[in-house]
């Protein structure tokens, strides 16, 4: 799996979005964006990036929410590339068939774990690949740094799922990738979202 993280528009208020494809680029691979954000920016550098002969260079993009700055460039998208939509939300321009809790679906030359995050929205999810370490978490909150607030059952619940993946890499929806470590971050937001303040 090679995952390129893509430059949001910097005049407006975006999300990160990135490109995975294979690390050989072959025709069985699944070019996949995850997100892209508020309008089509990203794709002047999609354009460039070498995704596999005899192939479109977007065939997916995975939506982490609704909201419209990880959606915004869909039409736009479409008309370029024309890739399945698949987001957990069923109310998207050119979705296919909604996404599921625990489903597994093909990202680049991987297979990868879809995991319902309620919490930043009833439609969020987080996209783990097992084999790489690697989470795509959208704007689920994973750096909650002091103990106490109220959070609801659901999204308990998923961090708690989360917490018990091997972690290395996070691709947020805003912040910097990080690169290690991914799954302190997760437990310590744990132990901080089930504290009592």
């Amino acid at each position: 799996m090679k995952v390129f993280p893509l430059r949001p528009n910097p005049a407006i208020y975006s999300c990160n979005a990135y490109l995975v494809t294979g690390d050989w680029k072959r025709i069985e691979d699944v070019n996949t964006l995850v997100d892209i954000g508020t309008d089509a920016y990203v794709l002047e550098e999609v354009a460039t990036i070498p995704t596999g002969i005899g192939k479109s260079q977007v065939e997916q993009v995975i939506l982490t929410h609704h909201h419209f700055d990880h959606t915004g460039g869909v039409r736009e998208l479409l008309k370029r590339f024309r890739p399945r939509v698949r987001s957990f939300s069923d109310q998207l321009p050119g979705e296919e068939l909604p996404l599921r809790d625990g489903e597994r679906i093909r990202m680049g030359d991987r297979d990868c774990e879809i995991i319902h995050v309620p919490g930043h929205s009833q439609d969020s999810i987080c996209i783990y690949c097992e084999e790489e370490r690697t989470l795509f978490s959208g704007d689920t909150p994973l750096r909650i740094r002091t103990a106490g607030g109220t959070y609801g059952d659901g999204y308990v619940q998923a961090l708690e799922r989360l917490a018990r993946r091997a972690v290395e890499i996070i691709y947020s929806g805003h912040d910097d990738p990080v690169l290690a470590n991914g799954s302190e971050i997760i437990r310590a937001t744990l132990r901080n979202v089930t504290a009592k303040a």
